[in-house]
């Protein structure tokens, strides 16, 4: 297994990235510096961010004023759809980087497919910022395992990570066991079903053996897979610290079951990656 469950880091494709980050997705203005500088302060070393959501600016102040070395806190920030042409690959990028106050970003994602350019010449010009210094790795996101596959047959550089939606009630099998047997790191968002968990009578009955809340087991279920990263989105102190509370208990097999069950159960494959 490839998680650390005592650091909360994984290591996929070369990058030693921490299992749990901040989400920031619809979160803007004060509330997103607010809520970046929460997480950082009670120890969130993983940040996620994105040209779409229009905050890349609040997360790169929360950053620099944090006083954490910059080389302590991962961040991620994703290249809009309509920006996959090369020429606006690396433009967007720099303005990024601008808004983020950073000179490098650890991770760079295309954040969806697009038909602004052909693949093979949106993950070129991502190569092209790695050589350059301005992107330390690179990945995707939204994409199927086809998909998937071509950008890393495109790629100079390993692609680290998808990002998909991935939570109990939904479970992309194909995608998840493709990550696992590909050493590929899946960055699950939406884990908490955009809330739904809480109040889930099974998840409930799981997290009262070790006094955690639904949302908690959830977080719990996907970090115990090989090669999965969670970015639950929280703004309030309360949700981002709970959030964070999840690396001192450990889910038996058949706990570990029950949830997958919510959606009809693991496939086989999925099941024998996690020796279930």
């Amino acid at each position: 297994m490839s998680t650390d469950s005592t650091t909360g880091t994984v290591v996929a494709q070369g990058a030693d990235v921490p299992v749990l980050g901040l989400g920031t997705a619809r979160v803007t203005g004060d509330d997103c510096r607010r809520a970046v500088e929460t997480a950082l302060s009670i120890g969130y070393r993983h940040v996620y961010t994105a040209q779409m959501y229009d905050n890349e600016a609040p997360v790169g102040r929360a950053i620099a004023e944090s006083g954490i070395d910059r080389e302590d806190v991962f961040v991620v920030t994703k290249v809009h759809p309509s920006n996959a042409a090369p020429a606006d690959v690396r433009e967007s990028t720099q303005r990024s980087l601008e808004r983020l106050e950073l000179r490098t970003v650890d991770l760079l994602l295309l954040h969806a497919p697009s038909d602004r350019a052909p693949l093979e010449r949106t993950i070129a010009a991502m190569n092209g910022l790695q050589h350059d210094g301005l992107v330390e790795h690179i990945g995707v996101s939204n994409f199927g395992v086809d998909g998937l596959e071509a950008a890393m047959g495109h790629s100079e550089t390993p692609i680290v990570t998808n990002q998909v939606k991935y939570h109990p009630y939904h479970q992309p099998d194909d995608i998840v066991d493709y990550c696992i047997e590909n050493e590929i790191l899946l960055t699950a968002y939406s884990p908490l079903a955009e809330g739904s968990v809480v109040g889930d009578d099974r998840l409930e009955a799981i997290g009262e053996e070790y006094g955690k809340s639904a949302a908690q087991v959830t977080l719990r279920w996907l970090l115990q897979h090989p090669y999965v990263a969670a970015i639950p989105k929280a703004s309030s102190r309360e949700h981002i610290e709970a959030n964070a509370d999840i690396f001192d208990f450990e889910l038996t097999d058949d706990e570990m079951r029950t949830v997958f069950e919510l959606d009809g159960g693991p496939s086989e494959r999925v099941a024998d990656h996690l020796g279930l």
